[in-house]
C-alpha cells in the first residue's frame, strides 16, 4: 500500500475514523471485492497534487502502522476522544525518506512520453488479496466494525436474492421489477436501480451546460428523467450511470467541483474527459447494489453530468447582476451588509 505525498499534509493531525478498511473494490481487474489487512479510512481524501492534478478525490487508505489511537483520558475534549493521529516520525530502521515518497509517485521506468502515476488506486491489487462475495466473514466484519448496520445488510442481501430470482425468467423478472417499483416506498427505498436507458446505442446522447460552480446547490433529477438521457448501455457521452446513484435521485446537494481529468487506474496515465462531470458533497458510492463488492467502504465519489442536474436558485451571473442593480437603486442594502 503506497504512502503518497498528498498524505504528508495530514500527518500529526487528529481525524475521526470514518470506516474500517477491511475490504475494498478492485476497479483495475474485472471489478471484484478485495481483502485489505490492517487499514482504516479517515476523513481524508487525495487532492492529486503529486499525481498530475487528478481530480478523483479518492478516500485515502491508512495502514494501522501509520496511525495511533488518541488517549481516552477524561481530560480530553469529548469531540477528540476515540480518534486517531497519523505518525510523523520515520522508523530508525527505515531507509525511506520524504523525497523517496515523492519519487515513487511516478513510474520512471514506464515506456512512452506520458507519465505513469503510482498511487493507492493503481496499486490496489498488489496491496490486497482475493475476497469472494460468498465469504460470510466479510459481512460479519462489516457489522462488527460498525461500517454497516444490520438493516442495511439485510436489505443488501435481500436485494441480491431478489435480483437472482428475477433473472431466472424474463417474464417473471419483468413482473418482479414492476412490483419492486410499486412497493419500494414501503421500506423507504429507491426504485429498481438497474434499468436501461431509452436511447439506442447508435444515437448520440444529449448534453447540457449549466455553468455550475463549486458551492452551488443543485437538485438531482428523478431516475426516470435521467433514463431519458442514457443509451441502452446506461451511458451518457460515455459516462456510465451506476445503480449506486439511484438513491440520490430527487435530492438536493452542494457542488464540490468539476472533474475534467482523472488517472486511469488500469494504466496509471492521466485521462481527460471530453465532457466534464461534477462531484457533489456527500454523494458517494455506498455499494448497496454492487455485485461481488457489497458494502465496500471505499466511498468513491459519483460522477454526474450537468444534464442530470438542476440548479437550485439563480445562476451566479444572475446573482451578481441582481446585486449590482439593487445596490444602485437601494443604497440602504449596502449599509446593512447585503
Amino acid at each position: 500500500m503506497p504512502f503518497m505525498p498528498e498524505m504528508f499534509a495530514f500527518c500529526g493531525k487528529r481525524f475521526q475514523v470514518y470506516k474500517r478498511a477491511h475490504k475494498t473494490c478492485d476497479t483495475i481487474n474485472p471489478v471484484r471485492g478485495r481483502r485489505v489487512e490492517h487499514a482504516v479510512h479517515l476523513e481524508t481524501r487525495c487532492n492529486g497534487s503529486a499525481h498530475g492534478g487528478c481530480q478523483a478525490s479518492c478516500l485515502l487508505f491508512w495502514k494501522d502502522a501509520w496511525v495511533k489511537p488518541v488517549s481516552n483520558a477524561t481530560s480530553a475534549p469529548a469531540e477528540k476522544r476515540n480518534r486517531l493521529v497519523s505518525l510523523t516520525d520515520v522508523s530508525t530502521t527505515s531507509t525511506c525518506s520524504e523525497a523517496d515518497v515523492w519519487n515513487h509517485s511516478i513510474d520512471n521506468g514506464a515506456p512512452g512520453p506520458d507519465p505513469v502515476y503510482v498511487c493507492q488506486a493503481t496499486r490496489l491489487p498488489d496491496a490486497t488479496s482475493n475476497l469472494n462475495w460468498w465469504d460470510v466473514r466479510q459481512y460479519i466484519d462489516d457489522y462488527r466494525s460498525g461500517n454497516v448496520g444490520l438493516w442495511r445488510i439485510f436489505c443488501g442481501l435481500t436485494y441480491f436474492l431478489f435480483l437472482g430470482v428475477s433473472n431466472l425468467n424474463n417474464r417473471l423478472g419483468c413482473r418482479m421489477r414492476q412490483f419492486y417499483d410499486l412497493a419500494h416506498p414501503v421500506w423507504k427505498g429507491s426504485p429498481f436501480p438497474r434499468k436501461p436507458g431509452a436511447i439506442p446505442n447508435d444515437q448520440t446522447t444529449p448534453s447540457r451546460t449549466l455553468g455550475l460552480q463549486p458551492g452551488e446547490l443543485v437538485k438531482i433529477k428523478s431516475h426516470d428523467e435521467i433514463l431519458q438521457t442514457l443509451n441502452t448501455r446506461s451511458r451518457n457521452r460515455g459516462l456510465y450511470f451506476d445503480a449506486e446513484e439511484v438513491p440520490y435521485c430527487g435530492g438536493t446537494y452542494r457542488v464540490l467541483k468539476q472533474v475534467t481529468r482523472i488517472i486511469n487506474e488500469r494504466t496509471g496515465r492521466m485521462q481527460e474527459m471530453k465532457t466534464p462531470a461534477f462531484i457533489l458533497d456527500s454523494v458517494i458510492c455506498q455499494s448497496r447494489y454492487s455485485e461481488c463488492r457489497l458494502f465496500c467502504p471505499r466511498s468513491i465519489y459519483s460522477y454526474w453530468r450537468e444534464i442530470w442536474l438542476e440548479r437550485v436558485g439563480p445562476a451566479p451571473d444572475a446573482v451578481t447582476s441582481n446585486s449590482v442593480e439593487e445596490s444602485s437603486s437601494r443604497p440602504e442594502c449596502v449599509a446593512s451588509g447585503r
